[in-house]
């Protein structure tokens, strides 16, 4: 069913994304899928990494240690943006197009108030990826 799965995680987060990425990995490993992690970072230092490589090395270990035993195919990708929160739901939605992914797998908040003025990134992404969107939640 389906045959590529993009992942998009924030390293800053990675631990409240335990439950998206869980699903990603069993969902992989039930349709033979790939899984692809995204992360968007800047070029500047900050704590998570002081290099979009270095950012690379954590994002490539974590799908690494995610799958690690169970037969799925796992990568890394990171889109480096000069502001990576204004850029954010631009940058995924075309890393998902030029992927080839038929499945994004992201988590997501649980609503509260100010969705109702912004949406959130799990929203947008829903809204506007051409593919099939499963939003898990972080609680």
């Amino acid at each position: 069913m389906f045959q590529r799965a993009v992942v998009p995680i924030d390293l800053k987060h990675a631990e409240n994304l335990k439950k998206a990425r869980e699903a990603a990995i069993d969902l992989a490993a039930h349709y033979g899928a790939e899984v692809r992690y995204v992360g968007v970072t800047s070029a500047l230092p900050g704590a998570l990494a002081h290099t979009p490589e270095e950012y690379e090395a954590k994002l490539k270990q974590l799908a690494e240690d995610d799958a690690a035993g169970k037969g799925v195919a796992v990568s890394a990708q990171v889109i480096v943006s000069h502001d990576p929160t204004a850029d954010l739901e631009k940058s995924l939605l075309d890393a998902i197009r030029a992927s080839g992914a038929d499945l994004v797998v992201m988590g997501t908040h649980v609503p509260n108030l100010g969705d109702g003025f912004w949406s959130s990134n799990g929203a947008l992404i829903a809204r506007h990826a051409p593919v099939s969107v499963f939003l898990v939640r972080a609680v």
